[in-house]
């Protein structure tokens, strides 16, 4: 398994040290140590993945930039494609699909016994690939220079902060940050990375985890619970899920600065988005610019006609679903965001362009309520959560969870505000003696809320 908590305090600390006193010419190597020995300790074996996918693209890259031929060309960036896709493929979908088709043909009386292995799904895969396509795809595209040197390509694949969960960075934005990493000690942010850090502990251990028992329960056992319960645990669920992933992003952030390093910012205060294009603009930027750029553009974005536009952004959403998980579930949590999208759109072709503009709170309800194939361990569990959404006010209630979810929302939308107003943290600008307090009561909250049972990162398993 990955670092827990208290290893990864140690961990992250061992590793600043190391950088800082490391002659400048050796720091790209400890980086690149320490991404494959936090990568190899939950299980060195794949770290051949990271490997081949590194070796792989990193020879593509100079290949393409060499050749002249298109065919040429073609033939290298299909390598690069066969193979990160493959492995991705492979131990990601192989199960579901033969799954899925074991199921059909047994539903119309054949027998299929096709081989159905037990793969195990290497953290962090869907992130890393992407991460290295998009530099394959920018040197084929003639917009990127190949990178010369293999350690420092090999980094870029494999940093750390962001291997397991992104966010997705582009070759154009790390690499020549990996260039020229930070030699001054006096020329890194502390106090922004320590701001970013305490924050994305205090959005998983207190917001997140605090209510990951709860969503728990009632996405296990909807019937257990009368309407208002169920749909407290939907609610709970939108904002655990922002709470988790959006700070797994802040401590990713903290710690590349403590390195010099910037990463992209990921989350843009996405519950207050006011039609659901919008909110793509705000929720997991780095996937869903990777979906515009390499997916949706390349089918042929808004360049074909209307039908082939609303055909593209269902294409994409479908496919972004099954990014986050080989499941019919997220496929339909994929399908329902690409009908969203194809909806703003038509109205936007009938009337002159003129953008949708919905209320923040009907966006968030009907993202809160999308999020349940997302959530649900089958679509028939995802359907029991939505009639208990709506059914009688009946069965057990948790009284307090209103209450729980209404105060760590606040927190949730109060964080968010201060990033529109380009603050690093929510307590920027207040007299030191106040900001200490504040720093101090996070800190405590997050000790006294952290769980003994460890809450994985949601977006682990992606």
């Amino acid at each position: 398994m990955l670092f827990n908590s208290v290893a990864f305090a140690l961990f992250l600390p061992t590793v600043v040290v190391a950088y800082w006193l490391a002659p400048r010419r050796f720091r790209t190597g400890v980086l690149l140590l320490a991404s494959y020995v936090f990568y190899g300790w939950w299980d060195v074996r794949f770290l051949s993945l990271i490997i081949i996918s590194t070796l792989t693209d990193y020879t593509v890259g100079r290949r393409l930039h060499a050749s002249g031929a298109d065919s040429v060309r073609r033939r290298w960036l299909a390598v690069s494609l066969l193979v990160n896709l493959g492995m991705l493929g492979f131990f990601k979908y192989w199960g579901f699909f033969v799954e899925s088709a074991s199921s059909l043909l047994t539903s119309v009386g054949a027998n299929p016994n096709l081989p159905l292995l037990q793969v195990v799904l290497p953290v962090g895969i869907s992130f890393y690939t992407f991460q290295t396509l998009s530099y394959t795809f920018d040197i084929y595209r003639r917009r990127l220079e190949p990178e010369t040197s293999l350690p420092r390509f090999a980094l870029f694949v494999a940093f750390f902060p962001q291997l397991v969960a992104g966010p997705i960075e582009r070759a154009h934005r790390l690499l020549p940050q990996l260039r020229s990493l930070a030699t001054d000690f006096r020329s890194v942010a502390w106090g922004e990375a320590a701001a970013l850090l305490l924050r994305g502990l205090f959005r998983k251990v207190v917001i997140a985890d605090g209510l990951a028992g709860f969503v728990n329960e009632v996405f296990a056992n909807p019937d257990r619970f009368g309407s208002l319960a169920v749909a407290v645990g939907v609610l709970a669920f939108s904002i655990e899920i922002y709470g988790d992933f959006a700070g797994y992003t802040d401590m990713a952030r903290g710690t590349a600065k403590l390195f010099g390093v910037d990463l992209i910012e990921n989350f843009r205060f996405p519950y207050s988005a006011r039609s659901f294009t919008d909110f793509w603009r705000r929720w997991h930027i780095s996937l869903s610019t990777w979906l515009r750029d390499y997916l949706y553009i390349p089918l042929g974005g808004n360049r074909h006609g209307k039908a082939r536009t609303y055909a593209n952004l269902m294409i994409t959403m479908l496919l972004g679903g099954l990014w986050h998980g080989a499941g019919w579930g997220f496929i339909v949590w994929g399908g329902l965001h690409g009908l969203y999208l194809a909806g703003e759109r038509l109205w936007r072709d009938r009337h002159d362009s003129t953008p949708v503009r919905l209320p923040a709170p009907l966006v968030f309800v009907i993202v809160t309520l999308t999020w349940i194939p997302f959530r649900a361990p089958s679509l028939s569990q995802a359907g029991d959560v939505l009639a208990g959404v709506f059914g009688p006010l009946q069965g057990q209630q948790f009284v307090a969870a209103p209450i729980v979810v209404g105060v760590l929302g606040i927190m949730s939308l109060i964080l968010d505000r201060a990033d529109s107003r380009g603050l690093a943290n929510p307590v920027a600008g207040l007299p030191p003696f106040v900001k200490g307090l504040s720093y101090g009561a996070a800190i405590v909250a997050a000790f006294v809320f952290t769980s003994r049972t460890a809450v994985p990162f949601i977006y682990f398993q992606f």
